[in-house]
């Protein structure tokens, strides 16, 4: 059996750390929750963890010290901030601290799944259990392969983007895929020319599924885009 990948989450807010551990625990993650910053680099220095999620405002050191500490000890783990303060200059600290990704409060679960999987993809950490295949009505999706295939049909190679925007269609089925987190995702920036590229790639996405019916891509309007299958089937 596949080890579990393990997760540092370091929240001092214990009613969300306690949500967010179940949460990523029903996941298939090892989670272990620290309530403040000293708790989290004391953890650090005796465990091993694949991943680690900090709370930029804890008690006793902050999520920017903790971060550096994990930096000396080791320079490659990736690591997300949680942070209540939408502030240009957190952010840059993280980033020149070593941070791989940021999510600002309150955010969606299923959002910090996402870029933790994101994250872990990138900096080349994997997992038997993260779902790399995908059933989409009467299609097959390998997005470790970026094939798509038809019934017995031979499997269309999709581009890098055409496999990504769709991974994340699949990931967030019956429910909106937000159009800025998506273009942050897969183009790194939602500026208008990345967003004008994205509808050409569902466009393109639309067409590669059009065999299949019961499979409809929705553009919900002011939000982003929402893959249906009618019999749930993926």
């Amino acid at each position: 059996m596949e080890r579990k990948i393990n997760i540092l989450l370091a929240e001092d807010d214990v009613n969300l750390g306690s949500l967010l551990k179940q949460y990523l625990d029903a996941k298939n993650y090892q989670t272990e929750l620290c309530t403040d910053g000293e708790e989290a680099s004391e953890s650090f220095s005796h465990n091993n963890f694949d991943i680690c999620i900090l709370d930029i405002m804890m008690p006793k050191k902050d999520g920017f010290q903790v971060a550096q500490e994990i930096r000396e000890i080791n320079a490659a783990v990736p690591i997300i901030f949680l942070t209540a303060k939408n502030m240009k200059e957190d952010v840059l600290n993280g980033f020149k601290i070593g941070a791989d990704d940021y999510i600002t409060k309150p955010f969606n679960m299923e959002e910090l799944l996402l870029r933790i999987e994101a994250v872990l993809r990138r900096s080349g950490v994997t997992d038997a259990e993260v779902v790399s295949v995908f059933k989409i009505g009467t299609y097959q999706f390998d997005s470790n392969k970026q094939t798509l295939q038809h019934g017995g049909d031979e499997p269309v190679k999709l581009t890098t983007k055409e496999c990504e925007l769709l991974r994340l269609l699949c990931l967030n089925l019956n429910k909106v895929l937000e159009r800025n987190f998506a273009l942050k995702q897969v183009w790194d920036d939602d500026n208008y020319f990345n967003a004008r590229s994205m509808d050409v790639y569902i466009t393109k996405l639309r067409k590669l599924l059009k065999a299949d019916e019961s499979i409809e891509i929705l553009n919900i309007h002011g939000k982003g885009y929402k893959l249906i299958v009618s019999d749930d089937n993926i």
